[in-house]
């Protein structure tokens, strides 16, 4: 049995996913399964999932669903299912994982816990250069490359430059809460169950933090690891975002906190 099963949600996005999948294949924790949450791609998400099932050493689960427009939630919570683990680490098709991610995740977690990483926005110059060579190099980790290609000298370079007790400083003083997002978190599969995985009513704009919200009214705690568990995220257009569906789950989000909600009423269970 696998240790840890790894969501990853993708939709129409080969180039940025191959990335992804490399990025997994160069880590040093190596009892992993990877599920892709796949909210409706065609054929070419197909194909390329099929290609690197044969190049990478971790076996890669694909759950896809019929394209009904931007459908996260419902991916994820068919993904969550789908999981072999006990543990699960969520994160995006867009972010490349550093070679310590799974490891730092899995040394960390705990029982009654759940852990809130990080990511560190690339601009999409260096989002399309990075290749398969700079991920097993682990160049685009390295800040004298990424500054190289044109990356300033700025404080948020720190998430790839701190380690040991330096990032677990930085873990701690951050005002950053440590909420539930969707491009790097974990926690235990019985825990998201419980509260019935995500609201499948909330479209883009916050539906991970929600679950967040749920799992804390449930007395689930969470740490802080965003100078530990690192990736780098890749730029892209974000057609799907709209005013009206970040309203709509302000509002969600809005009765969650005020009721103390636990259970999604439209999640895993119908």
């Amino acid at each position: 049995m696998t240790k840890i099963s790894i969501i990853v949600s993708t939709y129409n996005s080969e180039d940025w996913l191959r990335k992804v999948l490399w990025g997994f294949n160069c880590q040093i924790f190596k009892n992993f399964e990877v599920v892709i949450a796949d909210d409706g791609s065609g054929p070419k998400t197909k194909e390329l999932i099929d290609q690197m099932s044969k190049e990478v050493f971790y076996p890669i689960v694909h759950v896809w669903q019929e394209d009904e427009g931007f459908q996260k939630s419902r991916i994820l919570n068919k993904a969550v299912v789908a999981c072999n683990s006990e543990y699960i680490i969520m994160t995006d098709g867009d972010c490349i994982p550093r070679e310590d991610f799974v490891q730092v995740h899995h040394i960390n977690k705990e029982v009654g816990y759940f852990i809130s990483g990080g990511y560190y926005m690339l601009p999409m110059n260096i989002s399309k250069a990075i290749t398969t060579e700079d991920i097993k190099k682990q160049n685009c980790f390295n800040i004298q490359w990424l500054m190289e290609m044109g990356i300033p000298k700025t404080f948020k370079n720190k998430k790839l430059t701190a380690k040991g007790w330096i990032s677990k400083i930085f873990n701690t003083i951050t005002p950053t809460n440590a909420s539930w997002n969707g491009h790097n978190s974990s926690g235990w599969k019985k825990d998201i169950v419980n509260v019935n995985g995500f609201d499948e009513r909330m479209q883009y704009g916050g539906q991970d933090r929600e679950l967040g919200e749920r799992l804390f009214n449930f007395g689930i705690k969470s740490k802080q690891l965003r100078y530990s568990a690192v990736c780098v995220h890749l730029d892209h257009k974000r057609g799907y975002k709209t005013p009206e569906s970040i309203a709509k789950n302000m509002d969600i989000r809005k009765e969650t906190k005020s009721r103390k909600l636990v259970w999604a009423h439209h999640g895993i269970t119908k």
